[in-house]
């Protein structure tokens, strides 16, 4: 689902702040205006994926055009596009099924001490990866 909403950037001495008017409490920060712009990307990217996983309803992106930036901070405002299916593949929380194979004494063993396959998986990954 790609996604686009509009972005007020006001310059300061240090960089950027951005502030998105339609995502409440959604505001990050650049020292430069690219990187402020990357950083505007993914902050909006998680805002919103934990709206959906919420299962709140996502707000209505206001038209560019009425979108007027603070005049006494030099702002300007800029569309930002979101692509929330890459974004939530790479950081959203929802459970993903897998297929995997243990010897059969193993998994009698396992299931008679009520052991959580999800649970040791996952923590297994975290430990190999070093999370």
């Amino acid at each position: 689902m790609r996604l686009i909403y509009p972005a007020c950037f006001y310059p300061s001495e240090d960089g950027y702040t951005v502030v998105f008017p339609d995502l409440p409490g959604c505001v990050t920060e650049g020292d430069t205006l690219p990187e402020a712009m990357d950083m505007a990307i993914d902050a909006a990217s998680g805002w919103l994926l934990s709206e959906v996983e919420e299962n709140k309803q996502l707000p209505k992106a206001t038209n560019i055009k009425n979108v007027i930036p603070n005049e006494y901070e030099n702002g300007f405002v800029s569309l930002i596009g979101v692509d929330l299916d890459e974004y939530s593949q790479k950081h959203g929380n929802k459970a993903v099924k897998k297929t995997l194979t243990i010897p059969a004494w193993l998994n009698t063993i396992a299931e008679e001490n009520n052991v959580n396959f999800s649970q040791v998986l996952q923590s297994a990954l975290k430990d190999q990866l070093g999370i």
